[in-house]
């Protein structure tokens, strides 16, 4: 595997890189995305792929669950430069169908030491979609109820977003929008779940 990735980025180079060598250029003397991508670490989430963005277009932060933690150093130095420093206009929040960090809310591995840690971060939303469902009295296949939590936990990171104040101060002066989207991979769709802070439920 590690050879096909040298062989890929030799085609690249060649078959991409040397025909369009004056973009890439100028991307090398500076970047100016006007989007943050918070998305899952999936394999099968590729966000320039599934958007057909070029290089340059798109700033990426990536986890498992596509989560925001505010005592995640790592995502706070993203969100921080992203805003402070690249004025960033548009976050985005991006879930998707089959997401195993999701599905793993349900599960309990004893070999697991920080994937629960982390997951912490996401329980509220199951626990909001099962009340919510108990409160209707209804019974929906697992897979329609774990669409659900990942529509929901989607909501619940961009709520998590906001308890930033340097996020809630960009908010306020109209120099940043917060989106949530969630990405089925069945069919290749992006369904919007929240635009501009309103909140689209079915």
């Amino acid at each position: 595997m590690i050879t096909m990735l040298l062989d890929g980025n030799k085609r690249f180079v060649s078959d991409v890189f040397d025909r369009e060598r004056d973009y890439f250029e100028e991307l090398a003397k500076q970047q100016r995305p006007t989007v943050l991508w918070i998305g899952c670490s999936d394999s099968r989430v590729p966000v320039n792929t599934i958007t057909q963005t070029r290089p340059g277009e798109i700033f990426v932060h990536r986890n498992v669950g596509n989560i925001v933690a505010t005592n995640d150093w790592n995502l706070s130095a993203v969100l921080e430069f992203s805003i402070n420093h690249l004025e960033i206009p548009d976050i985005i929040i991006c879930g998707h169908y089959g997401c195993g960090g999701i599905a793993a809310l349900d599960e309990e591995n004893e070999d697991d030491r920080y994937i629960p840690i982390w997951l912490n971060n996401a329980y509220k939303a199951r626990e909001r979609v099962d009340d919510k469902l108990k409160g209707l009295h209804m019974d929906i296949p697992p897979e329609q109820r774990m669409n659900l939590i990942v529509e929901e936990n989607v909501r619940l990171q961009l709520e998590h977003l906001k308890e930033y104040p340097f996020v809630r101060t960009a908010m306020n002066s109209k120099r940043l929008s917060l989106h949530g989207w969630v990405y089925d991979m069945s069919v290749g769709d992006i369904k919007v779940v929240q635009r501009n802070n309103t909140v689209y439920r079915e």
